[in-house]
């Protein structure tokens, strides 16, 4: 089976009220059991997983600026730009070709509410710059862009390249819905959520920091919720 076939039988398989499915239970969602080739956030192995000021929420809540965008997936293209060697864009087709890796993780929203022991599937920030032809000097910030209204967002490069980082396309072994920033969305851990963009339609790599949309209003320029890095 292709991957493309693969993704379009796994959203036929969605079924009735995936939201519902969502639900988590009292116990909290751990790495333990999981298969060997899934990586684990680092905050998700901490004592105590919930940053300063959150809240624990069983929930999936949606939050976003604008609302979904109606998104033609034989138009969809990610690009890959700004310092790096080769600037690279994909199609869907081509995305869903690239290999791909599973990560266990938190997900902190500013708005004081995480969601604890997910698991993401997609594509590696750092396979997506390999494929880039790799960083070139001067790069320490990345930019990244949603199809949302021009929706971007800033971080350094450092967390962009984690090895929890990834482009994600499913979530808790289903595709993102569009609500929650499917087809693909950038995942981030170790940063407050409104850092991992929904609907993400490329990023540029960059030597100097440059606010994206909330950061305009007045949110943190990284964001790292252990800091509560919440507003500059």
């Amino acid at each position: 089976m292709s991957a493309l076939n693969e993704y379009l039988d796994r959203v036929r398989n969605w079924g009735a009220n995936p939201e519902a499915r969502k639900l988590q239970g009292d116990s909290i969602p751990t790495p333990d059991g999981l298969p060997e080739d899934v990586i684990v956030s680092p905050d998700a192995l901490r004592p105590n997983r919930i940053p300063p000021g959150q809240s624990r929420t069983k929930k999936w809540p949606v939050l976003d600026a604008y609302g979904p965008p109606r998104i033609d997936l034989n138009a969809w293209r990610f690009q890959v730009g700004g310092l790096v060697e080769k600037p690279v864009t994909f199609t869907w087709t081509e995305f869903l070709e690239l290999p791909r890796v599973k990560v266990f993780a938190d997900f902190h929203c500013v708005t004081r509410w995480s969601r604890l022991g997910n698991l993401w599937e997609g594509v590696s920030t750092r396979l997506l710059l390999e494929r880039a032809g790799g960083v070139r000097p001067g790069a320490r910030f990345v930019l990244a862009h949603g199809y949302d209204h021009g929706y971007t967002t800033n971080m350094p490069l450092n967390p962009f390249l984690a090895d929890d980082a990834l482009v994600a396309i499913f979530h808790d072994n289903e595709p993102l819905t569009p609500e929650h920033g499917g087809p693909a969305r950038l995942i981030v851990p170790r940063l407050y959520a409104w850092k991992s963009a929904k609907w993400l339609a490329g990023v540029d790599l960059l030597a100097g920091d440059q606010a994206g949309f909330w950061e305009d209003n007045g949110y943190h320029m990284r964001g790292d919720p252990w800091k509560e890095e919440r507003f500059r």
